[in-house]
């Protein structure tokens, strides 16, 4: 009789397996949105995963006195450590995609980390060009820099802001379409291409063209560093200038001036040229930004 008759128990540690999985899941569920968040990232990067292995995945909770303050100290802590973590894992995740090295001095794409997220800068350089010339339509080699783009913000759940740059010196074939519009056109087709690939309109919170106003640090401002489109990219949705008591008091006040004040919306591009053509017969389009920002950051 011995070795028979012991199917069962192997059927019932599937089944108490199966149980403990599912309690498990249960259970994670029903915690706040910050364990949830913790526990997807882990699941997502696996082996870069964002979390200190001392730190856990719940926060401690001592309660009272010194105690509950260096726990709440230690607590902010642990999730600015989290999100340096897990930004730096994003970018290294990226450049490797992308086969770019970081070292590299003219790469054609830059990642810093911020305070709030991440901002990527786009270069469109002769050696391996964003755009086809002097237009707002993308390379090739663009295409598969948005596309990749679109699904890491769309797996991460960023919110962007997106910024278009162009160099000084340049000249365009029509007058009345001057490197504002095509800045602006710029970071409008990167919306248009970001949408139409993977993310949702309502993670692009702002798309703005500078046109050669914002020249890259230590640039000079008819080099090709500057010609660009930067994406920021932030964990929760960016802090609308609009709602800023600070900028609307500034704003408000220039008003008052003689003359009001010195910035000027730019003209919609639709009015003076011709826009690119879609990236895909299905692609999601709204109607393109053109606005210059009162009073710059």
């Amino acid at each position: 009789m011995a070795g028979k008759g012991g199917a069962w128990k192997v059927a019932y540690a599937d089944f108490v397996t199966a149980m403990m999985a599912l309690f498990m899941v249960l259970w994670i569920t029903s915690q706040d949105k910050e364990v949830l968040i913790a526990t997807s990232r882990y699941f997502q990067n696996p082996f870069n995963s964002p979390m200190d292995a001392s730190s856990g995945v719940l926060p401690s909770d001592n309660g009272k006195g010194s105690q509950g303050k260096q726990s709440s100290e230690s607590k902010d802590s642990s999730n600015r450590d989290v999100n340096l973590q897990f930004l730096n894992s994003v970018a290294k995740d990226f450049f490797r995609m992308m086969h770019i090295d970081e070292d590299l001095a003219d790469k054609p794409i830059d990642i810093q980390i911020t305070s709030d997220g991440l901002r990527i800068n786009l270069f469109d350089r002769a050696r391996r060009p964003l755009f086809v010339g002097d237009t707002a339509e993308f390379t090739e080699w663009g295409r598969f820099v948005m596309q990749s783009l679109a699904w890491m913000i769309d797996r991460n759940r960023f919110y962007v802001v997106i910024d278009g740059h162009t160099r000084s010196g340049i000249t365009l074939p029509k007058p009345d379409y001057t490197v504002w519009e095509l800045s602006s056109d710029r970071a409008n087709a990167a919306r248009r291409s970001l949408t139409h690939y993977a993310v949702d309109d309502k993670q692009i919170d702002r798309v703005t063209g500078y046109a050669d106003t914002r020249p890259m640090p230590g640039e000079k401002g008819e080099s090709e560093g500057n010609q660009r489109v930067t994406l920021s990219l932030s964990v929760g949705r960016p802090k609308s200038k609009e709602n800023d008591p600070d900028i609307s008091a500034r704003s408000k006040k220039a008003s008052d001036k003689p003359g009001g004040s010195n910035a000027k919306p730019f003209s919609d591009a639709s009015n003076t040229a011709k826009p690119p053509a879609p990236l895909g017969a299905s692609a999601a389009a709204r109607p393109a930004s053109s606005t210059r920002l009162a009073d710059a950051p």
